[in-house]
């Protein structure tokens, strides 16, 4: 098995349980690998036989997008259409960190990490 890692995706983003959170937007950091069996495009040399990073990074665009109160809500929706449109996928590990947090402190960024394998 294989990884394919997409390292320090930034985002611009609206998620948050505090209503200033959806209006003022926070940057946000996205760290995404996955499993994947490479043997065949390694051999072949053609996209059509890997998993596609920018279709990846697309998706993670697209969910980033997409308000939610809690970074767990939004890493689940990465994971789970990265399932549903990249059948090739057996594991997928999703980190989102929101940089400069609004929790009264001196805190560079909180992250969840979430891990997930295909049933």
């Amino acid at each position: 098995m294989s990884s394919i890692k997409l390292k320090n995706i930034r985002t611009f983003s609206y998620h948050g349980c505090l209503v200033e959170e959806s209006k003022i937007g926070s940057d946000y950091r996205v760290d995404l690998e996955i499993k994947t069996d490479l043997r065949k495009s390694m051999l072949s040399d053609e996209l059509a036989d890997t998993v596609d990073y920018v279709h990846l990074n697309k998706i993670v665009m697209e969910e980033m997008a997409i308000r939610s109160k809690l970074l767990e809500h939004v890493a689940h929706r990465i994971i789970k259409r990265i399932f549903d449109e990249l059948p090739q996928v057996s594991r997928a590990n999703v980190e989102v960190s929101k940089l400069n947090p609004p929790i009264g402190g001196d805190v560079e960024e909180v992250t969840i990490q979430m891990e997930e394998f295909r049933a």
